[in-house]
């Protein structure tokens, strides 16, 4: 029971939910990205590209794709699941997308082979599938979404320090565990119909990318002296999941970017009014610079400086600041040990000091 629990999660939660940020990144966020540098002068075609990668029907079409492509599913169950996700993102958004697109590749992997009219069979199987669940979900998804972002907008304008924490703490591990921050940024700050989000969303949003950043810089930071520069290149713009294996074989590893985060989330809610754009920005850190590039975005209408300035700090001098003091202290504690933080197959920036004892846990 308890291995079938795991591939079930394993396969749905971090493959197909994994596989459905890429589908976003290759549509939603790529052409948002191009809309703004089609105000440039002479670049006003990337506008058009953006306005066709930023519909609802191509977006759902590639998170269709990316999902069934998570799943492994065959090719004619992974085009049908194509026009799922494009049903899907129709009626109930990324979070319908990708449940019309599961039900879809599912659908059709377990048709494929059984007919001699898979080119039929398959794709309308797969399609009628993908296209119920997302009828039948998109009431409950739609409201179960509506209900969550109403509590969010009210409870970060009301209580930002809290909230402020909460939403740190919660996206920054999410982004490090093997679950989607992206995805799930793109579920709760994403209003259909709406370019822009409320003034709760914006901080709850501003927030959530402060929490990521400080796991990525963090961690690449801490783990400097096992990992090297390759390291803090993969952890820092990568992604600090690489490190989840080191934290489940020590969790405590995982609290000094964790207090890093429910520090600087309720600066960026108070203080600093840091906000984000719409969609799968917020879940991104410093992945790629994307959560950069979604504030600067977002911020357009304050002066570049006071924004580069608040990015810098937030994004990445405190999490950098806060997570080595800290895992420094532990270190002299004895709670973390040289080797707790090293990847595999990284090279190690200093050698082991001689007074220091590996630890059973050394990668």
């Amino acid at each position: 029971m308890k291995k079938t629990i795991q591939a079930i999660y394993k396969r749905y939660v971090i493959d197909a939910m994994s596989a459905m940020a890429l589908g976003l990144f290759s549509s939603l966020i790529i052409g948002t990205i191009l809309d703004q540098m089609g105000k440039i002068p002479y670049l006003g075609i990337l506008r058009e590209f953006a306005a066709v990668a930023m519909s609802p029907y191509v977006v759902g079409t590639a998170i269709g794709l990316a999902v069934a492509s998570g799943l492994n599913a065959a090719k004619l169950a992974l085009f049908s699941a194509a026009v799922c996700g494009a049903v899907g993102n129709k009626l109930a958004g990324p979070l319908g997308a990708f449940f019309a697109a599961v039900a879809g590749a599912e659908i059709g992997m377990w048709i494929y082979g059984k007919t001699r009219l898979d080119i039929l069979a398959v794709p309308g199987t797969a399609i009628i599938a993908g296209g119920l669940v997302a009828t039948v979900l998109s009431g409950p998804i739609n409201a179960a979404i509506a209900a969550l972002q109403e509590f969010v907008e009210v409870a970060t304008l009301l209580q930002p320090i809290p909230m402020g924490i909460v939403l740190s703490v919660v996206f920054g591990m999410v982004l490090t565990a093997p679950i989607s921050s992206a995805a799930l940024a793109a579920v709760v700050f994403t209003v259909p119909g709406e370019q822009v989000l409320s003034p709760g969303l914006q901080l709850a949003a501003g927030a959530a990318t402060v929490g990521c950043c400080a796991q990525m810089v963090g961690f690449a930071v801490a783990s400097y002296r096992e990992n090297g520069v390759s390291g803090l290149v993969s952890q820092g713009i990568g992604t600090s999941m690489l490190q989840f294996g080191n934290i489940m074989a020590k969790p405590i590893i995982w609290l000094p970017p964790t207090i890093a985060s429910a520090i600087t989330g309720p600066m960026a809610t108070t203080w600093f009014q840091m906000t984000n754009m719409p969609g799968a920005y917020a879940g991104m850190g410093t992945s790629g610079l994307v959560g950069q590039v979604g504030t600067f975005l977002a911020m357009t209408d304050q002066s570049l400086l006071s924004v580069v300035l608040r990015v810098l700090l937030l994004h990445f001098i405190l999490p950098a600041a806060i997570t080595l003091a800290i895992s420094e202290g532990m270190r002299k504690l004895g709670w973390i040990k040289y080797g707790d933080m090293a990847l595999a197959g990284a090279r190690q920036a200093t050698p082991k000091p001689d007074n220091v004892e590996e630890d059973t846990n050394e990668q």
